[in-house]
């Protein structure tokens, strides 16, 4: 596994799913087995309604809240976006940012991705940017460069202080919800990458950023994946969904 200065962060993104009484009873369940959780850093984000229920729920314990986007504005004539602000007050301390879903479905170009960014790092908010090639780009041969320019956009006039406290998901949009995994070596390939990148942009903090991986990460790929030396957590879809294969994410054994 990547370097010990690096603690492991897996987070379960559960997308458009679970009503509040449905979210309270999962957590419930994750708050039970992984309290004692000390040595990877453990998050979800459930739907924006659910958040401060969710939270408060698991006020005292490891678990992390995050919210899945978040506007780049504090306040104003925004109707139906939610800001950065308004997340942390409702309990949330990570937010994602820039997920596939949301540049693919939602037109979300690197110039929002960046104002988001900066919006979470002012109000304090952990950022989860996520960055990934479509399978078109993949075939194509396009993978470092898309990864490269989406980060480029992503952290354009971020300061190598504010840069240790942003966490980076690569998530392959091939391998999301298809069943089709990138290989250890493939994940590897782009997180080293990322690495370097980060490198040439923000020098030595590159070392201490973590880098997750998300892409169908499933109770029995995860320690894989994980011994990799710049994998250094997962961005967890459907099986963050139930307790049982979250749970046993979470605790992968370490090889």
């Amino acid at each position: 596994m990547g370097n010990a200065a690096r603690k492991p962060i897996i987070v379960g993104n559960w997308k458009l799913q679970k009503t509040i009484a449905q979210a309270l009873e999962l957590v419930t369940e994750l708050k039970n087995a992984l309290t004692q959780v000390r040595d990877v850093e453990v998050g979800v984000a459930p739907v924006f309604t659910a958040i401060a229920s969710v939270a408060k729920r698991l006020e005292g314990t490891p678990i992390a809240v995050a919210g899945q986007d978040c506007y780049w504005e504090d306040a104003g004539a925004f109707t139906g976006e939610v800001s950065a602000p308004m997340l942390k007050d409702a309990g949330a301390s990570h937010v994602i940012i820039g997920h596939s879903e949301r540049r693919h479905l939602f037109g979300e170009l690197d110039a929002a991705v960046n104002l988001k960014l900066k919006a979470a790092l002012r109000t304090g908010l952990v950022p989860i940017v996520c960055v990934g090639e479509t399978e078109k780009e993949r075939d194509a041969g396009e993978t470092m460069g898309r990864v490269g320019a989406q980060l480029d956009g992503a952290l354009a006039g971020i300061e190598a202080d504010a840069a240790g406290k942003i966490v980076i998901a690569y998530e392959p949009v091939w391998a999301i919800g298809t069943g089709r995994t990138a290989t250890n070596a493939q994940a590897q390939e782009v997180h080293a990458f990322i690495r370097g990148r980060l490198r040439e942009r923000v020098g030595a903090v590159a070392e201490t950023m973590r880098i997750q991986y998300g892409g169908s990460v499933k109770p029995d790929n995860v320690a894989g994946l994980m011994a990799e030396p710049d994998i250094d957590g997962a961005l967890v879809g459907g099986a963050s969904l139930t307790a049982d294969s979250f749970i046993k994410i979470v605790r992968f054994k370490r090889t």
